[in-house]
């Protein structure tokens, strides 16, 4: 099948596109892409007239949780990506703390089939760094990534050896993946569910200071300087995160970082009334943090936007603070969100293309986050002006988890075309 898509407001970071063009798509590739292309105007051809509206490459989230297998009643495969599709999202890294861990490479293939069965978008598995994400032991990187894993993680749980640390990043190095850190010192986390402060003392609730994420930081950067390794540090949340990753770069490390919506949107008030939907990990922190944030974001230090979409059951949220998980569902307000960083000047939207598609797919060296001839056809189609109000009760992920319920959103897809196959939003 043939697709022309036409007079759309072509942005692609990736071939320095910012204007009008027609892309031309036949099967799952694209074909073509040029101001004209006439000899793609026939009968057989679908024409999606996309005038008013901007066309961009299919947003890569490398961050995402589709808790299958193990904990199907928060999200499955199926699910997940058919929220990330109406969120225009055409790939996702799946994280591997499901049950079983994905720590070895016939999960990483269970992972596989499943996505191409049922799976609307394309997933790619992101293995455990360590056996049962324990800490204690190397998985075996590199058969898992012979077997698809594009980056390694032992994502809810930090890697507390720093020798175990140091050699996955050493094969980080001989394999040419990424090993992406949550940075959280379990010492002084423990039992904290909120940002520490004078917010946590008056509402009685234990608090994780900054430094339990800036510490780690800190550790794996020194790390990844020793070793020549591949870093990326995943959902940084405080100013001192920012700034100790900006000095690294500018050392010259191997290191990326992500950020997530809620890091650059909501500070610890969200949580005033005990709304267990913003208890987040790390924790939501401060204006300051987000200033900070807003800042990394555009002078590069942070390179991606990520969801860390975080499903949950509603029964599981409906609970004592201190009880609830951790997590917010996220790919289907994510980009609506970051628009607001285009309105509000902090970047562009080319930029916001380069954070939410191209970086991820470079970092993960996957051939996405493009629309380059010979590329697969993942574009989505966003109408920058359709205003709408987040209600969890339409979310297509199970997980109604979001601090978002009732904002005025503006900006969001209404066509998403993942591997040419066209899925149309009201």
């Amino acid at each position: 099948m043939k697709i022309l898509i036409k007079n759309g407001h072509v942005i692609d970071p990736s071939q320095e596109l910012d204007g009008i063009y027609e892309i031309l798509i036949e099967g799952k590739k694209i074909k073509e892409i040029a101001p004209s292309l006439k000899k793609g105007k026939s009968a057989s051809v679908k024409v999606i007239d996309a005038k008013g509206m901007y066309v961009l490459p299919g947003l890569v989230d490398m961050h995402t949780h589709l808790r299958e297998p193990g904990f199907e009643h928060k999200e499955t495969i199926k699910t997940g990506t058919h929220a990330a599709i109406k969120g225009g999202f055409t790939a996702v890294c799946a994280m591997p703390n499901t049950t079983p861990v994905n720590d070895n490479a016939g999960i990483t293939e269970y992972i596989f089939q499943k996505a191409q069965k049922e799976g609307m978008c394309t997933v790619y598995p992101i293995g455990a760094i360590t056996k049962g994400q324990k800490g204690e032991e190397l998985s075996e990187i590199g058969m898992m990534k012979d077997a698809g894993c594009v980056a390694f993680s032992d994502d809810g749980r930090p890697v507390e050896n720093p020798l175990i640390m140091r050699r996955a990043l050493e094969y980080s190095k001989a394999f040419d993946v990424p090993i992406i850190s949550h940075c959280e010192d379990l010492s002084l986390a423990e039992g904290g569910v909120m940002n520490e402060g004078l917010l946590s003392q008056t509402m009685g609730l234990k608090g994780i200071p900054k430094e339990a994420e800036e510490i780690i930081v800190y550790r794996d950067i020194a790390l990844a300087g020793l070793t020549g390794g591949r870093l990326h540090i995943a959902h940084i949340s405080t100013e001192g995160s920012v700034n100790i990753i900006r000095e690294a770069k500018a050392r010259g490390i191997k290191v990326t970082a992500e950020t997530c919506p809620h890091y650059f949107s909501l500070t610890e008030e969200a949580i005033k009334d005990y709304d267990t939907n913003a208890k987040v990990n790390p924790p939501l922190r401060t204006v300051k943090d987000i200033e900070a944030i807003k800042e990394g974001i555009k002078d590069g230090t942070i390179d991606v936007i990520a969801t860390d979409h975080a499903p949950h059951h509603k029964n599981e949220k409906l609970r004592e603070f201190d009880l609830a998980p951790s997590g917010i569902s996220g790919l289907e307000t994510a980009l609506s969100l970051s628009l607001k960083l285009v309105e509000e000047g902090v970047i562009t939207l080319s930029e916001l293309v380069k954070k939410m598609a191209l970086n991820p797919a470079g970092i993960l060296k996957i051939n996405k986050g493009t629309l380059k001839p010979g590329s697969d056809a993942d574009i989505v189609i966003i109408d920058l002006e359709k205003k709408f109000k987040v209600n969890s009760d339409l979310f297509i992920s199970k997980g109604k988890n979001t601090p978002f319920e009732g904002w005025e959103l503006k900006g969001m897809p209404v066509i998403t075309i993942c591997m040419g196959r066209v899925h149309e939003w009201q």
